[in-house]
């Protein structure tokens, strides 16, 4: 199951306190303060890791706690720092703090690490406040209190290209034709309910990441059909792939739609470079001009067909050229 989004709370370790103690030494009868100072409590980190590729793990499991420090100890002896506790996410995971709205950190490289809530400092023993006119303390310091937070978890995939249509565009199945990813793919809208990775192979040693996301429809950037939870999964791509149905009884507006709902969730995406492709060239009866130039602009644009593989070849060309030429 492809979850992307997930709530949950961690503390760090508190840490331990600091020690009362004397030497106990023979025919001394009135040895010093000996009291060892706490261990420091371990701490929350957030590890990111290819193998990975969902955030499922934390619907059954919310709450994430470090060991606390160990009590400090006679004869000076410092309490043992906690053990850390290690919150392993997917590459690409946004870590958002619940309560403030602020992103802490975004792990988009593989064994990324973060410290995302630190262990309380172990309190100091009597030793410390031994002086001149106290010389047997008997006062010691309480372990600090770890850090503990509320975190948002949000999953954005990682592709070089993100593939954006109406629903029943085909996306899906292009995906299935120039990649190794085998979606769901069905004749009727919604197909795709979860967002797909395929990795392109143009010729040796050259490749991108493709990502499909299920069918926009207008106010997706509202969060009409679960838009924005999409959306977000090409908010890192460079390369924008805007699908056309060249079958639709009216291409202008399915365009307007797409963009317009780009333009409007913002995030980059408004700014992404974009190449336009009209597909389902094989059903067509009649010849096919598409849209005029003074609509799309400067975009490059291409009729293909994924079900006979017409110019197929041509896109993945395309799509990797014009990746060299954003990077």
């Amino acid at each position: 199951m492809f979850i992307d989004y997930a709530k949950i709370y961690v503390k760090a370790g508190d840490g331990g306190d600091g020690c009362i103690a004397f030497r106990r030494e023979k025919y001394v009868p009135k040895g010093g303060p000996s009291g060892g100072d706490g261990g420091y409590g371990g701490n929350i980190v957030i590890t990111a890791s290819k193998h990975i590729h969902t955030l499922l793990d934390f619907r059954y499991n919310h709450e994430y706690k470090a060991e606390r420090g160990q009590h400090g100890m006679g004869s000076n002896m410092t309490g043992k720092t906690g053990s850390d506790c290690i919150v392993k996410v997917p590459v690409g995971t946004l870590i958002i703090d619940a309560d403030s709205g602020e992103p802490l950190a975004d792990m988009v490289d593989d064994q990324q690490s973060v410290i995302i809530a630190a262990g309380g400092k172990g309190g100091r023993g009597n030793t410390h406040f031994k002086s001149a006119t106290n010389q047997a303390p008997r006062i010691c310091e309480e372990g600090v209190k770890g850090e503990e937070k509320n975190l948002v978890l949000e999953l954005k995939l990682i592709a070089d290209v993100g593939l954006v249509g109406m629903p029943n565009a085909g996306k899906s199945t292009l995906l299935s034709r120039i990649s190794a990813a085998r979606p769901k793919i069905a004749d009727y809208p919604f197909t795709t309910l979860k967002p797909q990775l395929g990795i392109v192979k143009v010729r040796e040693q050259q490749s991108f990441v493709a990502a499909d996301i299920p069918g926009l429809i207008e106010g997706a950037h509202l969060g009409k059909g679960l838009g924005t939870q999409f959306l977000r999964h090409i908010e890192r791509t460079k390369l924008l792939l805007i699908m056309l149905d060249a079958c639709s009884e009216n291409l202008l507006a399915d365009y307007h739609t797409l963009i317009n709902e780009l333009d409007s969730y913002g995030n980059g995406l408004e700014s992404k470079p974009r190449i336009i492709v009209y597909t389902k060239s094989d059903l067509l009866t009649n010849g096919f001009k598409g849209l005029s130039k003074r609509t799309i602009k400067n975009t490059r644009t291409l009729l293909i067909s994924a079900i006979t593989g017409e110019n197929l070849a041509e896109l993945k060309q395309l799509l990797w050229e014009e990746l060299h030429n954003t990077t």
